[in-house]
């Protein structure tokens, strides 16, 4: 027996993805720590373009708020498995921060030989941890995937970890989930299981008791609570891309941003400070709709697969809305691949986003960029000359991009200068993520492009804190949390 087999653990497993399991560990870790013990996030694979930076190297941007959430640093081990999309068919390989190759949907097989690493990872992390708590990923009744399985019971199992599995009430078929995962699980499995939980309810708890009750005689698993629905959840970063469009939030007149959401969208909590903003009307477009006339400012973010991207771009009319939008008068800020695609070219002859090529820029920048095996991985410090504002960003990213345009760089990192401009200032690119999260820059930026000043929004790191603690409340008052540590601590 291995001794971190001695430290409490507990592991979250969900129904289905984006069941909440990832704010139900956030909001966790911040109460346990609020209770003076020394917690640990850990999700064995995570699949997310979504990605952190730690001084270690990159982990799923979940773990990255969980360890927030924690009060302690992020670290690699925390999420030592981190597959990052870059086609319906294949992934790049993350294994303890650093990339490790690429994984075809054929290979998904492959996984299984991760395991070492992961076990590694969750030993370090036990160290003088008072508990750990894991999240699963997707759901654990896919028994096609089960013999290679570490991001859910292989884990579990093989840790000796036992778990508690949520369903998320909002997209209905809650209790057939629930007991349907216990009906395809062996037995095995099941006894690793020790309880559920229901998230996002609304209306009328006391209405669901019934179904509660039929839940654990058709599993034998007691109810460790019902979670209502958390409105702030909007106010921490997303893992799934596909909850910008969804989850955006309405609001009419302010200064209007435009973002076009591609398929390798990446590290898109970038733009969650605009939604802060009284005076920001931030539009996420999705495939098929062109991009809004009146927007004041077009947003090109992260892309995992920069060509791909930049290709589909195109296919949707989007970059003939960009050039008219320019021709107007209109701004441009690309991040990390936004950044690349505003160039005269983007070259990848060794094929490390996916196929080797190249495609012609935006031109928007007079810059060109070719894709390098290294990879920029680094929290940094950050200085804005032009505002007189400094903050920390990070970047994750791979290539080099030079030209012209550099010489007008808008942001100063180490003393160097970082990103590009136009000449006439109203395109910017750079590879720094995060560099909205600074009030004072944000604000002197948003005020420069609207030419006049606007409303106050809230200081974003203190709204993140803010939701963290009420989400922590929150958990408190509905689910039973001494059973849920009783759970983790009865780990053998």
């Amino acid at each position: 027996m291995h001794p971190f087999h001695r430290i409490p653990a507990l592991m979250v497993l969900g129904t289905g993805s984006n069941v909440g399991k990832s704010l139900l560990v956030a909001g966790l870790c911040r109460l346990f720590a609020d209770r003076g013990l020394k917690v640990r996030p850990f999700k064995p694979q995570n699949m997310s373009n979504n990605a952190a930076a730690t001084a270690q190297g990159e982990i799923g941007r979940a773990q990255a708020l969980q360890a927030r959430a924690a009060r302690i640093a992020a670290h690699v081990d925390m999420n030592p498995v981190l597959l990052k999309p870059e086609s319906e068919r294949g992934s790049q390989i993350i294994l303890q921060g650093r990339v490790a190759g690429h994984l075809s949907s054929g290979d998904f097989s492959r996984r299984g030989d991760f395991l070492p690493k992961v076990l590694e990872s969750f030993e370090r992390l036990s160290d003088g941890a008072d508990l750990i708590l894991v999240e699963g990923a997707g759901s654990p009744a896919e028994t096609n995937l089960r013999a290679r399985d570490i991001a859910n019971l292989g884990f579990a199992r093989a840790a000796g970890v036992p778990a508690i599995l949520v369903g998320d009430i909002d997209r209905g078929g809650v209790i057939a989930s629930l007991v349907g995962s216990h009906a395809v699980l062996d037995a095995e499995d099941r006894a690793m299981i020790r309880g559920f939980a229901i998230n996002r309810f609304r209306g009328d708890v006391g209405l669901f008791t019934p179904a509660l009750d039929t839940i654990t005689r058709a599993t034998g698993w007691p109810s460790l609570g019902v979670v209502p629905w958390f409105a702030d959840a909007a106010r921490l970063p997303a893992e799934d891309g596909l909850d910008l469009i969804r989850g955006a939030p309405a609001r009419d007149g302010g200064l209007k941003i435009a973002v076009p959401v591609l398929p390798g969208i990446a590290n898109f909590d970038d733009l969650d400070p605009l939604k802060l903003e009284p005076g920001v009307e931030l539009v996420f477009v999705g495939p098929g709709t062109p991009l809004p006339g009146d927007a004041a400012l077009v947003i090109l973010p992260g892309s995992k697969t920069t060509l791909r991207d930049l290709a589909r771009l195109r296919e949707e009319g989007w970059d003939i809305d960009i050039l008219a939008h320019r021709r107007r008068g209109g701004h441009v800020l690309g991040l990390c691949g936004g950044y690349q695609m505003l160039g005269r070219s983007v070259r990848d002859p060794l094929g490390l986003e996916g196929p080797a090529g190249a495609a012609p820029g935006l031109g928007l920048l007079d810059i060109e960029t070719e894709l390098t095996p290294d990879k920029t991985v680094r929290e940094v410090a950050v200085a804005h000359p032009e505002s007189g504002t400094a903050g920390r960003a990070y970047e994750i990213h791979l290539g080099v991009s030079d030209g012209p345009d550099r010489v007008r760089a808008p942001f100063r990192v180490d003393g160097r200068p970082e990103g590009a401009r136009s000449a006439d200032g109203k395109v910017v690119g750079t590879y720094l993520h995060g560099v909205l999260t600074c009030d004072p820059l944000r604000r002197a930026w948003l005020e420069n492009l609207a030419g006049k000043p606007l409303a106050e929004g809230e200081a974003y790191e203190p709204a993140v804190e803010a939701a963290l603690d009420r989400l922590a409340g929150h958990l408190e008052r509905h689910l039973d949390i001494d059973a849920i540590l009783a759970l983790a601590r009865s780990r053998s």
